[in-house]
């Protein structure tokens, strides 16, 4: 029943996955909430709520509490960290779960402290924090065990890490606040500078999972847009192509291939050379984005590849951390116990 309760958690800006031990993932859901700013009541959480952004009244608040791939918003993360928990696990279990959570490689002191709280205000017994492009690693197969040098570029919602793994830890590592969601605004200013459009972060987001681009396409795709007209503030519909798409999303992507280059150039040479012999592996649901490993296998120079199940990745990592956490708490896993992390 004790391995039953433990879990895994990928507590990610856009989304949260939940997995449990000897059962698998169990639950995916957007990271949104939906609150009466009245009553304080709980109103939906996850898909529901994500379905009501840009849609409530003023008296309802559908937000995002995690923001960066950190919390931005403590007593909210804190109520659906307790929804998520009862769901994937149900509100009768018995006594309080062991909990793996990942956190980006360069996140503070302080908000690691912030995670660690609200998973145990959230009814979480023993908690662990690992860092994300380890749980990746971890998730996607890699064998990190070995003296042998693994780069993972994982991009998320809020955050894009990358790190060289050897030996069980990440020899560099190096995290920037650009990410998916960063891809959507981009696209968003992209619509109001060229067609007057205004359209929403959903509209943006699906724009980018159709047609959004990194690399020119073979044949481009159409997609039609309807927002707001800024000059006339009536509805319009446009057509943008998937090549307009690669225009839009140049400046975020810029940034994360100067990350991995500025990584890249502090690696030692003798990892540096294992990295090139057995390439990147990419992970994280920005990672999808049409072409993105031929763009960065291009600036690189290095072979560039998708990890099976990118999205899960980090999930599935944790997951196997808690296979064997003895094994794992002398790395890079952090224990909480009585309100104070405990470093091994």
């Amino acid at each position: 029943m004790l391995g039953f309760r433990d879990l895994g958690i990928d507590l990610g800006t856009a989304s949260v996955l939940v997995y449990v031990k000897g059962k698998g993932i169990v639950l995916k859901e957007p990271s949104v909430i939906s609150i009466d700013k009245n009553t304080g009541e709980i109103l939906a959480v996850g898909e529901e709520a994500r379905s009501m952004l840009g849609r409530t009244p003023g008296n309802i608040v559908a937000k995002r509490p995690l923001s960066g791939g950190v919390i931005s918003d403590y007593e909210i993360t804190e109520k659906m960290l307790k929804y998520f928990l009862n769901k994937a696990v149900g509100k009768r279990m018995f006594g309080k779960p062991r909990v793996v959570i990942c956190v980006p490689s360069g996140v503070t002191e302080v908000e690691k402290r912030a995670v660690l709280d609200a998973a145990a205000e959230a009814g979480a017994g023993r908690i662990f924090l690992i860092e994300e492009p380890i749980a990746a690693a971890i998730g996607a197969g890699l064998d990190i065990s070995k003296a042998r040098g693994n780069m993972v570029v994982d991009v998320g919602g809020g955050t894009t890490d990358v790190a060289v793994i050897s030996l069980g830890g990440a020899v560099l590592s190096e995290t920037i606040r650009i990410a998916g969601n960063d891809f959507d605004e981009a696209i968003i200013k992209y619509m109001r500078k060229k067609y007057n459009l205004l359209i929403g972060d959903r509209t943006a987001e699906q724009m980018k999972i159709n047609i959004g681009s990194a690399y020119p396409r073979k044949e481009q795709v159409y997609m039609d847009i309807t927002g707001r007209n800024l000059v006339s503030g009536l509805p319009k519909t446009v057509r943008v192509s998937s090549d307009e798409m690669i225009e839009a999303l140049e400046e975020p992507l810029e940034a994360i291939i100067d990350c991995v280059h500025s990584v890249l150039e502090r690696t030692p040479p003798e990892l540096a050379s294992d990295v090139s012999e057995h390439g990147i592996c990419l992970t994280g649901g920005g990672a999808l984005l049409y072409a993105f490993d031929k763009l960065l296998q291009e600036r690189t120079k290095i072979a560039v590849y998708l990890a099976e199940d990118a999205i899960s990745c980090v999930a599935l990592g944790t997951g196997r951390v808690l296979e064997s956490l003895d094994e794992f708490t002398k790395t890079s896993v952090f224990e909480h116990r009585k309100g104070v992390p405990v470093y091994y």
